[in-house]
């Protein structure tokens, strides 16, 4: 369910002049998940004025830098610095709650001069994978787990970040998984974020405190997977503005601090026909059906080749090691915890599968895109998955990229995902990650100066 199902643009200025909007945030998510656009004043916002903003804003690093000497990038981006035409999608439309003025924000949607999409934005990838399930008469039901870490403010970045002071006077210094007492040593900016989420019609779930110390987890209820990332994306917005309101920081890095799990996205994903609304992966007799099967094979083929997208920042692979709560595997399995891909206990219209291997840090839009894409290619290929694991699996090899430079190479050569994600696309992405690895080689870190500075 979108967040205001079925607005049109009529409905969106009605409900604008109903909350005596005075300032609009028109906003459009990167390729790095960062919130780009604009703010106008209630009167300059119309669909008609057609706002603009350069197309290369979709084609910078996480640091704000352009890869402008790769050739692949620059057949893709314009030279000349040409401009894309915004368009507001309606059903997003919502509150900013934390906005002194009655404010609200709504997400746009980037268009060509002809009029068609601009093919490398995260939202066009995610709608070109759907459209070729709807092709098909499929339609994905996707849910969320998100989690993230309440630190400390932390001004110094050469400086370790700390677990937050709660109503105590203590930081934690000691495993709280699932203690509700821990939350609610956090209690007040829990309180603004449900408020906020309600407002804005994010359809948070259940919260838990999570095992790291400041480390908690919100579920997303299932639905449309352009909504959802939609969601997330407003979401982690949010908590960083609730968590600053409450003179803390909000993180979504999935390995914010030594010693302590990294932070996943675990997406919860199905395909239901798009007619009857049936649960494709179960057979007739309730039992799970083949293209079940060609789903998680899927899964496994393709998601080493995108892993620059699961984890798509050179932290990202610090979480992905043994034993800490992450898998390294693309193996699957029922109710197994220590495998890429896990199959939950369910009926037979509830029968998903959960990826566990998507870090909190990656692009809510590009996420769903990729592994709903891997899934794809696996029920029209017909793939055939590997035997279900039993057992732990964190001693198994590892099976998944271990840095970002690998990754990229696998997503490079995987021409079926080209064909699937987009050319442009994926010549976009992957320069923009060459160059943000090449900005980090360029930084020595405390590591290298206690162990090599005075003993090589």
């Amino acid at each position: 369910m979108a967040i205001r199902e079925n607005f049109t643009d009529t409905d969106m200025d009605r409900w604008l002049n109903e909350q005596r909007v005075t300032e609009i945030e028109c906003l459009v998510p990167d390729l790095t998940g960062v919130a780009r656009g604009k703010i106008l004043p209630r009167g300059k916002f119309t669909q008609d004025r057609g706002m603009r903003i350069p197309e290369a804003v979709l084609g910078m690093t996480v640091t704000g830098n352009y890869p402008t000497e790769d050739a692949a990038y620059d057949r893709a981006i314009s030279s000349t610095d040409r401009d894309m035409i915004l368009r507001a999608d309606p059903a997003t439309i919502t509150h900013v709650p934390w906005a002194g003025d009655p404010t609200a924000q709504v997400i746009h949607d980037c268009y060509f001069a002809d009029g068609t999409l601009v093919d490398f934005a995260p939202r066009a990838v995610l709608r070109r994978v759907l459209k070729l399930y709807a092709d098909r008469g499929w339609k994905p039901v996707v849910a969320a787990e998100l989690e993230f870490y309440l630190t400390e403010k932390n001004s110094d970045p050469d400086l370790p970040l700390k677990a937050p002071i709660g109503r105590s006077g203590r930081a934690e210094t000691s495993r709280q998984v699932y203690s509700i007492d821990a939350v609610n040593e956090f209690d007040p900016l829990f309180e603004d974020i449900y408020d906020y989420c309600e407002l804005m019609q994010l359809d948070v779930d259940t919260l838990i405190h999570e095992t790291g110390a400041g480390q908690m987890g919100i579920n997303f209820l299932h639905g449309d997977a352009l909504a959802l990332a939609d969601k997330v994306f407003y979401f982690k917005r949010t908590l960083r503005e609730a968590a600053l309101k409450h003179q803390m920081y909000a993180t979504f890095m999935a390995k914010p601090m030594a010693g302590e799990p990294g932070s996943a996205m675990h997406v919860h994903q199905s395909v239901a026909d798009a007619r009857s609304g049936q649960n494709i992966f179960s057979a007739a007799d309730g039992s799970p059906a083949p293209i079940f099967k060609h789903y998680i094979g899927g899964l496994q083929r393709y998601t080493p080749a995108v892993m620059a997208i699961m984890a798509p920042y050179v932290n990202s692979y610090r979480r992905i090691v043994r034993h800490t709560s992450a898998p390294i595997n693309i193996q699957w399995g029922m109710d197994n915890r220590t495998v890429g891909f896990r199959i939950p206990e369910s009926g037979v219209q509830d029968r998903r599968v959960e990826n566990r291997i998507i870090g909190a840090d990656a692009n809510p839009y590009l996420a769903l895109a990729v592994t709903l894409a891997c899934g794809y290619l696996g029920m029209v290929d017909h793939l055939e998955p590997t035997p279900m694991t039993v057992g732990s699996a964190y001693d198994r090899p590892f099976e998944l990229p271990q840095g970002l430079p690998e990754a990229l190479r696998a997503l490079r050569r995987e021409d079926r995902l080209r064909q699937v994600l987009g050319e442009r696309f994926i010549d976009v992405y992957s320069a923009i990650k060459d160059l943000e690895h090449q900005e980090f080689m360029t930084v020595i870190s405390p590591w290298e100066r206690e162990h090599l500075l005075l003993h090589v």
